[in-house]
């Protein structure tokens, strides 16, 4: 059956990923090395109730996002992501969606910038991928908050702040952006439903997109407004990884400078609150 194959495969490769490997303490008592249900779950923004029931195969038909999630949580090769899509049933997606894997050396630069604010994205700019200093600095983000065109133009709890020059040229740039992506990858239905919910109820997406706007992402400085720690002003680089079609958001600090400070304590705390 497949779901039981599909269980064996993402119980298998869980005890094969260490903690350490996925940016997580080690701490306490483990009788595998490999990653707990719940930091499976955590990693792959879905619930531990369903994790358990997808290895012990009482979950059957798990959706490709869901998939995708475990594979890149798995950390899995490309060979190894397709016989999961495979085992649950469906077809890996081809050259016309948007790709969203993530490969083994943006995951070892990832591991690596643990003082630095990072996040991978696809062309969509949907979030694939985030470090904890990241989501420390920039929130939890669930469902449609974890796309960055949905967050530009529809969403209400963005902490960084922009001048009305920096905000248009955001917007020209994503827009510009899904123009282009949904050029090369005609076959994204999610890419098409994002499209179309952002012109059906934003009049500036729609206004930008009837126009044509073009515009790119270039490097620039934002100031993150954040609750604990107060705002930072910091640079903002987006890289493109050559052959995979995703975007890797750095943030740093200018050295010695207070927001350095500010960055430094925000390693610390991570997301816990100050107030006590």
């Amino acid at each position: 059956m497949a779901t039981t194959e599909f269980g064996r495969m993402v119980r298998h490769w869980r005890d094969r990923v260490s903690p350490a490997a996925a940016g997580l303490p080690a701490g306490g008592h483990r009788r595998a090395a490999g990653l707990r249900r719940e930091e499976l779950a955590m990693l792959a923004g879905i619930s531990v109730d369903y994790v358990t029931r997808l290895e012990q195969g009482r979950a059957a038909n798990p959706s490709e996002q869901v998939v995708e999630a475990l594979g890149r949580a798995l950390r899995l090769s490309g060979a190894e992501r397709e016989q999961l899509f495979h085992a649950a049933g469906l077809v890996p997606p081809g050259q016309g969606t948007v790709p969203a894997y993530i490969t083994p050396s943006v995951h070892r630069m990832l591991d690596r910038l643990t003082g630095t604010p990072v996040a991978v994205s696809d062309a969509s700019w949907t979030l694939l991928l985030t470090n904890p200093l990241y989501t420390a600095l920039m929130g939890e983000r669930h469902g449609r908050e974890r796309n960055g065109a949905w967050r530009t133009f529809l969403g209400t709890n963005e902490r960084v702040r922009h001048t009305t020059q920096s905000q248009e040229a955001l917007e020209s740039a994503v827009v510009g952006d899904l123009r282009e992506a949904a050029r090369r990858y005609p076959a994204d239905q999610r890419l098409r439903r994002l499209i179309a919910e952002l012109r059906a109820h934003s009049e500036r997406f729609a206004g930008l997109w009837d126009a044509g706007a073009v515009g790119r992402h270039e490097a620039s400085r934002k100031t993150i407004a954040h609750p604990e720690v107060g705002a930072l002003t910091l640079d903002c680089d987006v890289l493109t990884v050559a052959g995979s079609d995703v975007r890797v958001m750095v943030y740093t600090a200018e050295p010695g400078s207070e927001d350095a400070e500010r960055l430094a304590l925000l390693s610390v705390i991570g997301t816990q609150s100050l107030v006590g």
